[in-house]
């Protein structure tokens, strides 16, 4: 039996029920005409919930997050034109940060390409340069053979997103008038419109090495790592594997290896066990000369991506040790260009198997200065920071940070933004039993679409906490309406230096005379006044007892609301290289040769 129907929605609705039935649950949508057969198809799907979205390029930052959160594809879909080219700063992150989106973009029939129609521009592969596939689908093909090669389309893009070569991918969908469902083209048959998706995908290992390159591989780690008793296992910054966590503090443990954690490695969070081996002020321990020149490693582990602190980088820039990257896809995290190697492992796998060989060996490293220095230097360098940041006067760029990772309570998402926070959070932070879920947008570190970001993350109901500087806040205002829209439970805190304070930190403070001007451009907004016209709980504070009350406070209640942290950016300087100093000095003092 044939029925009417529309070419463009029949097709849509046979691509995202397939996607559907692999496991796809959320989608960000903007409005827009090309769009319709798109838009129409995904709200008919009980599968998927639909999040509506104005602002293309906050659209698809709120997917980032939502993927970040729930670790699985999220559908980004938008009209034709511009629209398309919106998407590309949160794609760029996605692919940084390999986390899985599926882009789909409709767009004008290839006829009208390059011929003045309107909102038509060339969107083939428009984001190759940070894609991990591409397929456009070219029109709708109305056939048994059509719908297979569509659902096949689907499974593959959901298989690259999510594991084969993880990431954004993008489908172009051309479409011609009509665009309505109502608006029939075609008599298809019945069973064709009601095409049962295909269970095509299966969860593969990735990166799983073969028996015999498992036997040779893992046989020469383990030899170097029993035989360099000065290693240093390096934690960058990691967002999903809660195992793995484990898995590096018993590998740290068991090699009698310190682990330089950073901020955003989640290895500073949740310390119940295996805590002692986690060196949270690394940076600080890194700035003594003597204390590295006295410490040479011999062999370095390193985990997640690329660190964020500049000490760390030197440090490798710098060192003799033989240097190990340890990824699932191989990917260089190594600005400075002098790994020994880099191994295309599954790191969970990785640690795993180590721990196993080294327990079958019976191997057991004796106690010894090494690792003993690194812990002490860790607990004496604390001392002196925390001193002079809690006789600091309130408010400051770094108590700011300090305060909050003091009060934020278990069980809840912080997301730093970039710019100071992210730096103050890895340099300033301290290790706590308490857990927390770290989130960031470190893939290419921009400060667009952080609050779009975090709005993404907290639409999944855990407490969450967004600390962001006043120009990402500015940057991303339109974020707040869905944030009111959705009613999404959202703390977001502004360290607020008015302008681009981040500046006064780098050598070009002392170089140019119109720093003000130029670099630091300062805003003058009143940012609690924007806030309020979105109908959105403000505070402003000034004391530490004011921002940990409301904080705590606005989380208990599940409010949505924004605490604002006026700071002074040279005062917050001069902070900083007080700790750098004093710090050294107590490291060259304990631990002179």
């Amino acid at each position: 039996m044939k029925v009417k129907g529309n070419r463009n929605h029949i097709w849509s609705t046979i691509f995202f029920n397939q996607l559907s039935a692999l496991g796809v649950k959320y989608a960000c949508i903007s409005p827009g005409s090309r769009s319709t057969p798109i838009i129409y198809s995904l709200s008919k799907n009980k599968k998927i919930k639909c999040f509506i979205h104005v602002d293309e390029r906050s659209s698809a930052f709120f997917a980032l997050g939502l993927a970040k959160a729930t670790n699985s594809p999220v559908l980004v879909v938008t009209t034709s034109g511009t629209a398309v080219a919106e998407l590309y700063p949160a794609i760029i992150e996605a692919y940084q940060q390999r986390t899985p989106l599926i882009i789909c973009t409709a767009d004008r029939p290839p006829e009208l390409i390059g011929t003045g129609a309107n909102q038509t521009i060339n969107q083939h592969n428009i984001f190759r340069n940070h894609i991990r596939w591409f397929r456009d689908l070219g029109l709708p093909s109305i056939s048994e053979t059509g719908f297979y090669y569509l659902q096949k389309i689907a499974v593959k893009a959901f298989r690259v997103s999510q594991s084969e070569d993880r990431g954004p991918v993008h489908i172009n969908f051309p479409f011609d008038k009509p665009l309505e469902p109502f608006s029939y083209t075609d008599k298809v048959n019945t069973q064709l419109i009601h095409l049962k998706p295909h269970e095509f995908f299966r969860q593969n290992s990735i990166n799983t090495p073969s028996n015999l390159y498992k036997e040779r591989f893992f046989k020469k780690i383990i030899d170097e790592l029993i035989e360099s008793k000065r290693g240093i296992i390096v934690a960058g910054p990691m967002e999903y594997d809660r195992e793995l966590i484990k898995n590096i503090r018993t590998l740290s443990t068991t090699l009698k290896y310190p682990v330089f954690a950073d901020g955003l490695s989640q290895l500073r969070f949740n310390n119940k066990r295996n805590g002692n081996n986690i060196i949270s002020v690394f940076n600080l321990i890194l700035s003594s000369e003597k204390f590295i020149n006295s410490h040479p490693p011999d062999l370095i582990l390193q985990f997640g991506r690329t660190p964020t602190s500049s000490h760390l980088e030197s440090f490798f820039a710098e060192t003799k040790a033989a240097r190990y990257l340890v990824n699932t896809y191989g990917d260089k995290f190594d600005p400075t260009r002098n790994a020994s190697s880099i191994l295309s492992v599954d790191p969970l796998y990785f640690c795993k198997n180590l721990i196993s060989a080294f327990s079958d060996k019976n191997f057991h490293r004796h106690k010894s200065n090494w690792l003993k220095d690194f812990v002490r230097a860790d607990e004496e360098v604390e001392k002196v920071k925390s001193k002079i940041i809690q006789s600091s006067k309130f408010p400051n760029e770094i108590s700011a940070i300090t305060e909050i990772m003091d009060c934020i309570p278990s069980k809840t998402n912080l997301v730093i933004g970039n710019s100071l926070p992210v730096r103050d959070l890895d340099y300033f932070s301290g290790k706590t039993n308490k857990n927390i879920f770290v989130h960031f947008n470190r893939g290419a570190s921009g400060i667009d679409g952080v609050t779009s970001t975090a709005l993404g993350i907290a639409s999944q109901k855990r407490p969450t906490i967004l600390i962001t500087g006043d120009l990402s806040f500015i940057h991303d205002l339109g974020a707040l309406s869905a944030a009111v829209k959705y009613s999404i439970q959202l703390t977001i805190v502004i360290i607020n230096n008015n302008g681009g304070g981040i500046f006064e930190s780098l050598p070009i403070a002392n170089r140019i005379g119109k720093l003000k001007e130029y670099f630091i451009a300062p805003h003058n907004l009143d940012l609690g006044a924007i806030v309020k016209s979105f109908g959105i709980n403000y505070k402003l504070v000034n004391s530490r007892r004011d921002l940990k009350f409301h904080l705590v406070n606005n989380i208990n209640k599940k409010l949505l609301s924004v605490i604002e942290i006026r700071t002074d950016a040279i005062k917050s300087v001069e902070i900083r290289k007080r700790i750098l100093i004093d710090t050294q000095k107590i490291l060259d003092k304990e631990f002179a040769q």
